[in-house]
């Protein structure tokens, strides 16, 4: 087996060669900021010239990365706009009655990842069965996306009421922003997230479609660097649940690694953990712009299935507090903080 494996933070991007044959290779390179694929480029060229890593004959790549979730500490994802049923633009605002300090009479809700004015409503509504009570008006949708277009969005996401159990009214808005907008990232929330409750269902959605062009780009420029450079094996990158999925997956669904390079640090200070016979563990990780931390017990570590991002800390279910945006995704139960 031929296997490598890369995760990129902000200051450093590491890389680890493991040979059947030859063991085990390390090396770290600087990040490359204004394109993060570039420091793993590098990274992959000097392995090569070196002779330990033979692109050509790659079993398996796979990669953790915290773009998603440094685009959503720094607030520099997409200029995002929202398509959802009459009535419910409010819903991103209304939120949960969760507060990170209760009696600090300060304290100001986080600013919405869409402005209100880029949440637009349109004419439809299905029963909680999925029954159509009023069909959509496709005119408004039409109308929606050019307001929006007008107002410089780069993503759009589409959340309807109850299209978890019909997802035919979304489905048309689909594609009638795509055959308006060809050029426009598009997240629905039946492919997002087909599940009830409608204030963690639009937020999913939301931080989706915000982190969507970041990820993609990034994604598309290192597979096509990966090719260029011979490696022709599928690039695999983590998930937050410290799973992996297709690169091609993953720039259509970048809510589900939005702490992938987190959860590649439990996953492995779990497996040393385990290696030394010791099953209870505090995991920190230290990097250049975010800090994180979680507990292993038992030699794993929790799962949780939301988490609160792009606060002063990124939370799982035991620190959920009210600060951050959520996203109702499997993951390893962690915390982090931004620099």
């Amino acid at each position: 087996m031929h296997q490598i494996g890369f995760d990129v933070g902000g200051t450093f991007t590491d890389l680890v060669v493991a040979d059947g044959r030859t063991g085990i290779h390390t090396l770290k390179v600087l990040s490359t900021p204004d394109d993060y694929s570039r420091g793993i480029l590098n990274g992959v060229a000097q392995m090569t010239g070196a002779g330990v890593l033979r692109p050509g004959v790659i079993d398996r790549m796979v990669h953790a990365f915290t773009v998603a979730t440094n685009a959503l500490l720094t607030r520099t994802g997409a200029r995002v706009g929202l398509i959802t049923t009459l009535g419910f633009r409010d819903v991103l605002e209304i939120g949960r009655l969760r507060m990170p300090q209760l009696y600090n009479m300060d304290w100001d809700k986080p600013v919405p990842l869409v402005r209100r004015a880029l949440r637009l409503e349109v004419r439809e509504r299905l029963s909680a069965l999925g029954e159509v009570i009023e069909p959509l008006h496709e005119d408004d949708v039409v109308a929606a996306v050019d307001a929006l277009l007008a107002d410089g969005v780069d993503s759009i996401a589409i959340c309807l009421l109850h299209s978890y159990v019909n997802a035919a009214h979304e489905r048309r808005v689909v594609d009638l922003v795509r055959a308006r907008a060809p050029h426009i990232a598009v997240s629905a929330s039946f492919q997002v997230l087909p599940e009830i409750r409608e204030f963690e269902r639009t937020s999913t959605t939301v931080v989706n479609a915000f982190i969507k062009p970041v990820v993609d780009t990034y994604l598309g420029a290192l597979e096509r660097g990966l090719q260029h450079a011979g490696a022709s094996a599928p690039l695999m990158v983590m998930q937050s649940a410290g799973g992996v999925m297709k690169a091609a997956t993953a720039r259509q669904l970048p809510a589900y690694c939005v702490e992938s390079g987190p959860a590649a640090g439990a996953v492995g200070a779990a497996a040393l953990g385990r290696m030394l016979g010791i099953p209870n563990i505090i995991a920190f990780d230290m990097g250049g712009t975010t800090a994180k931390a979680c507990l292993i017990e038992n030699g794993e570590p929790r799962l949780t299935d939301q988490l609160e991002v792009g606060a002063a800390l990124n939370a799982g279910q035991r620190l959920l507090s009210g600060g951050g945006y959520v996203v109702r995704a499997p993951a390893i139960d962690l915390a982090e903080i931004g620099a």
